[in-house]
């Protein structure tokens, strides 16, 4: 794991968008995420597991949307993880340490 946006609130799933997922730039950063990066998202409601990919929003905004396929697999409210992976050799994978960022009910950072 590279770093995690955890139990985030969705705020919008907008079906007719393209493809998806759109982040507050705020928790992107904080999370060491960057546009058009693969995710997987973990609908905690529903258990649902899903992949896509980063799009920017405005930060401080508290977006988290989930754009085209992806808004028929979370409704707004649902609390999610977003997650995103890399590869590491062994000698990199035992000192990385992952960006884990918690947030309020209205995307706020309160950890990282």
């Amino acid at each position: 794991m590279k770093g995690k946006i955890h139990r985030a609130s969705v705020t919008e799933a907008d079906l007719h968008y393209e493809g998806s997922i759109s982040i507050d730039r705020t928790l992107l950063e904080a999370a060491g995420m960057v546009i058009n990066e693969r995710v997987e998202i973990y609908n905690v409601e529903t258990g649902t597991r899903f992949a896509t990919y980063v799009i920017e929003a405005p930060p401080r905004s508290g977006t988290i949307s989930l754009n085209g396929a992806a808004a028929r697999l979370a409704m707004p409210g649902d609390k999610i993880i977003i997650v995103a992976y890399a590869s590491f050799d062994e000698a990199e994978a035992k000192i990385f340490k992952p960006r884990i960022v918690r947030v309020d009910r209205d995307n706020r950072i309160l950890a990282s």
